[in-house]
């Protein structure tokens, strides 16, 4: 009888022990039971911080388990995995301001205008409270940090094709953001605090400068051209998700530029297929330039009416000594002696593209232009009748299409070119010294002195040569 006793006591043992498993295997221990209780003083279901909000109070009350220090959490996943200390207390309540909160968000991976959920709870020794949660949208302390080009490099400038990328400005900022952000990359020279705007981007965090535009900006800075200077760059993170809005700029990166002078060299039309003729005089008005490009200095092009024949470019009026002719193959020049004449193979109108860097050309037929003026002139503050009166162009008898006027006296001003003393046809540009003149275009800015002056009415290319 002894037996059966104790063997239904073992049995009824075993069987409270299996559930009492059974229970707390049923627990989540994940999330500890909270041992006292803080009180949800929280700021509502849907919270948004902003920066002019930074001082007021953010206060926090629980239920006091006797003296000691309590810590403040949050964290952005209910299971407190990834924990950011808010602050400690050693009293049942706990003051701090919105500003420190919405530091304490980014620390814990909260991205800026984004609504998430934190959740907050208050811990000491090993005890801990309920959590409290809400939705929060946090904004953004922190300027973007630039990653390249590193502080104290030096950038080298492409001077014979000022297209290629000098460098491209890369840096890192916040993961995400839930609004827009314009980030601005500026330069000025180191010891100045008057910064040049070189872009901006939305949202990217590169952007890419080239040549000329680094040239340009270096050289406005107070730069040197032949001469190395340290310049800084800085970049600007902008957010109008607030008002007012954010604007956090990043810290200064050095670095070392060498400017070059931005020189440009004509290059004039001779030969049998040309207006001028092989004459190569110094005084032969009929020798025509071709348009530069402002980007790629080596570029040049020329549209307009060519004779069959041949011709050759040569830099200075008056001299063989700088020539391009073709080269040994096909769409190829050269500079020797020996070079042999572009060949021009029918009457007609062509377009001339020419890179003396690469020493190629291309010569293609074109459909001729269809409308031509009876007179075309220039006027402006800057030429000899100011703004009353057109002063008069001659027009080549060789391509009705090119204009020009030679040791024409100019002041410091301002000009155009216009067709038939009237104003319902007239050609500007932001451009000076050479460029493409639009109807209606801004008036071109001239600085003293004397010129000769050729326009091309059915591309509105004009070259301004200083004598």
């Amino acid at each position: 009888m002894k037996n059966i006793f104790k063997l239904l006591f073992v049995s009824i043992l075993i069987t409270a022990v299996l559930i009492a498993c059974d229970n707390e295997a049923d627990r989540d221990w994940t999330t500890p039971e909270a041992s006292f209780k803080l009180n949800d003083t929280s700021m509502g279901a849907e919270n948004v911080l902003y920066k002019t909000m930074e001082n007021n109070p953010f206060i926090l009350v629980w239920e006091s388990i006797g003296a000691g220090e309590y810590s403040v959490v949050l964290s952005s996943t209910e299971d407190f995995a990834n924990k950011v200390e808010l602050g400690k207390s050693s009293e049942s309540t706990f003051t701090t301001t919105i500003g420190t909160l919405n530091t304490k968000l980014l620390q814990a991976g909260f991205s800026p205008f984004v609504s998430q959920m934190v959740y907050i709870r208050v811990e000491k020794g090993g005890e801990m409270s309920n959590a409290i949660s809400f939705n929060v949208k946090a904004y953004p302390v922190n300027g973007p940090v630039i990653t390249a080009p590193t502080n104290g490099s030096t950038v080298m400038l492409n001077s014979a094709d000022q297209s290629t990328i000098a460098t491209t400005v890369t840096w890192s900022d916040y993961a995400t953001y839930g609004s827009d952000v314009v980030y601005k990359v500026e330069i000025a020279k180191k010891g100045t605090t008057t910064f040049l705007n070189l872009g901006e981007v939305t949202n990217t965090k590169s952007l890419a400068i080239t040549s000329k535009d680094l040239n340009t900006a270096a050289l406005n800075s107070g730069g040197i051209a032949n001469q190395e200077s340290e310049f800084d760059l800085r970049v600007t993170a902008k957010t109008s998700f607030s008002v007012p809005s954010i604007e956090l700029q990043s810290a200064i990166s050095t670095i070392k530029i060498t400017p070059f002078k931005v020189e440009f060299v004509n290059l004039y039309l001779v030969g049998d297929a040309t207006a001028a003729g092989w004459n190569n005089s110094a005084t032969n008005a009929d020798m025509y330039p071709l348009l530069g490009n402002k980007t790629v200095s080596a570029s040049y092009t020329y549209t307009g009416f060519f004779k069959a024949g041949g011709f050759k470019l040569i830099k200075v009026k008056g001299s063989w000594d700088a020539q391009y002719g073709a080269g040994s193959s096909a769409g190829t020049l050269s500079s020797d002696g020996g070079s042999g004449n572009i060949t021009v193979a029918a009457d007609g109108y062509y377009k001339l593209a020419v890179n003396i860097a690469t020493m190629t050309y291309t010569l293609e037929a074109i459909t001729p232009p269809s409308t031509t003026y009876p007179t075309i002139g220039i006027i402006g503050d800057a030429t000899p009748n100011a703004w009353d009166a057109s002063t008069a162009m001659t027009q080549s008898t060789f391509d009705p299409h090119i204009w020009y006027i030679t040791n024409v006296n100019l002041t410091n001003g301002k000009l155009k070119f216009r067709a038939n003393n009237a104003w319902d046809v007239n050609w500007g540009s932001s451009d000076e010294d050479f460029g493409i003149g639009t109807q209606g275009g801004p008036d071109i800015n001239v600085k003293a002195g004397t010129y000769n002056i050729y326009f091309n009415d059915a591309t509105g290319a004009f070259s301004m040569i200083k004598l």
